[in-house]
């Protein structure tokens, strides 16, 4: 009942909603009321209520053109992978194959909890000149029919070990976030089996691996309440209207709900502001809110199988760290991934993944040699600017460069200090407004 609620919320704001559009176009440029005081204000108000009120769709990625040795190339957006639940994209540059037989591919595994993988368009704008870029795409629970079957936590490792055989092993993993863990684990199943695709190197940032170091709000939230109480106060059904109608999952706006209360009076000042920049003609700023907004509200739900899952054995029990994680009735023995190179990414200030929590990894990966493992742990920054902003592309994206191409038997040993300086200075395009709240992506949420 809750998601149905939750539309007919939705419904009984639409007449409200289409108020607030004939005002926008009463006020137009065209209206003399529009330039007065009263036309500003109104025409302001509108806008941030229309905002406030709307459904915000998956955004597109709008990556068109990168620089390689600082000429533009086109990019195109190829699918050389599918799933019901997830697509991996490929960013394909249009540049001579042999150019780009020399640069590593790189495989960035995007969240799956609550937002699109588009939020990471800057991480990849960030790699594109040098790398050829993969995505894991997910895809919205509540878009993906029943008879598509579920997908659990399992199933992820299962779709990461597939994605790993695509790419032939011929692959870096940059995983951000909550894949750490799937991640991992789909690497230590390759292992055991011997199977020839493993990754070259794991990239982990921010990854809750062993959340008993330095545990967060997140953690103890997890750790007091347990599976149940998410499973009977969190999880409901997609309505009939939608594709995926019928399916229990986590909904994306429970998701949005807690992360924007963590920081509900910056949330706050930032729409106040909005109105007041908008009644003062100040577009510039207004439009960066715009393009935050477009991204931060535009939210997807969880299957309720993999959300409670991934509850369950990574914030409760702690499985990983424990030596106690199966995958299907296997045991996940991260003992025994030796192959791949190691390396681990965290923020001084992350607040939502402990500091030590994804270092973990490096004391649990005991087959990796240790001249194979780097830990950079990132001064002043938060859980968002470690997979994108300023300090990302200057101080955490030039070190994942440098440790991806000494692990790769057919890249340039080292990037020049051209390349690295021209990855710290990308366009404007890609990049976020840095004073809002660092974007969550472990989960749960909700007290």
């Amino acid at each position: 009942m809750l998601y149905d609620w939750y539309e007919l919320t939705r419904a009984a704001l639409r007449p409200a909603r289409m108020a607030a559009q004939s005002c926008r176009f009463f006020f137009n440029p065209f209206n003399p009321w529009t330039h007065t005081p009263l036309g500003r204000n109104a025409l302001a108000a509108c806008e941030v209520f229309e905002r406030a009120t709307r459904r915000y769709r998956k955004p597109a990625f709008r990556i068109t053109h990168t620089l390689v040795d600082r000429a533009p190339v086109r990019v195109s957006e190829e699918v050389v992978w599918q799933h019901p639940f997830c697509r991996l994209t490929h960013f394909k540059r249009e540049i001579d194959p042999r150019r780009a037989a020399g640069d590593p591919r790189l495989l960035l595994v995007a969240p799956m909890s609550g937002h699109f993988a588009t939020l990471l368009r800057g991480t990849v704008e960030t790699f594109l000149p040098d790398h050829e870029v993969y995505i894991t795409d997910w895809e919205d629970a509540r878009e993906v029919p029943l008879s598509e079957g579920g997908f659990d936590l399992d199933d992820y490792v299962g779709a990461m070990i597939e994605i790993f055989r695509q790419l032939t092993g011929d692959v870096h993993v940059f995983a951000v976030c909550q894949p750490s863990v799937p991640v991992l684990a789909a690497t230590a199943i390759m292992e055991a089996d011997g199977d020839p695709n493993v990754p070259l190197s794991l990239v982990l940032a921010g990854g809750p691996i062993d959340t008993r170091i330095s545990p967060t709000v997140v953690n103890t939230l997890a750790e007091k309440r347990g599976t149940d109480w998410f499973r009977r106060n969190v999880i409901t059904r997609v309505p009939w209207d939608r594709p995926g109608r019928g399916r229990n999952v986590y909904p994306g706006f429970l998701q949005l709900s807690g992360f924007m209360t963590m920081n509900l009076d910056r949330h706050m000042q930032a729409h106040k502001d909005m109105f007041l920049n908008l009644v003062r003609g100040d577009g510039d700023s207004a439009e960066k809110h715009r393009a935050f907004y477009d991204e931060y509200l535009a939210v997807m739900d969880l299957t309720a199988e993999f959300y409670l899952q991934t509850v369950d054995t990574v914030f409760v029990r702690h499985h990983m760290p424990r030596g106690d994680m199966t995958w299907r009735g296997r045991p996940v023995e991260l003992g025994a991934i030796r192959r791949p190179a190691l390396m681990t990414v965290e923020g001084e200030k992350d607040d939502i993944t402990g500091t030590g929590q994804c270092r973990a990894a490096l004391g649990l990966c005991t087959g990796i040699a240790p001249e194979r493992k780097l830990h950079f742990e990132c001064p002043r920054v938060g859980h968002y600017g470690i997979f994108n902003g300023a300090r990302f592309r200057s101080e955490i994206a030039p070190r994942m460069a440098k440790f991806i191409r000494a692990h790769d038997p057919c890249a340039a040993t080292d990037l020049s200090i051209a390349q690295l300086e021209h990855m710290a200075r990308m366009p404007e395009r890609g990049r976020r407004p840095h004073d809002l709240e660092a974007l969550a992506f472990s989960f749960p949420r909700h007290a």
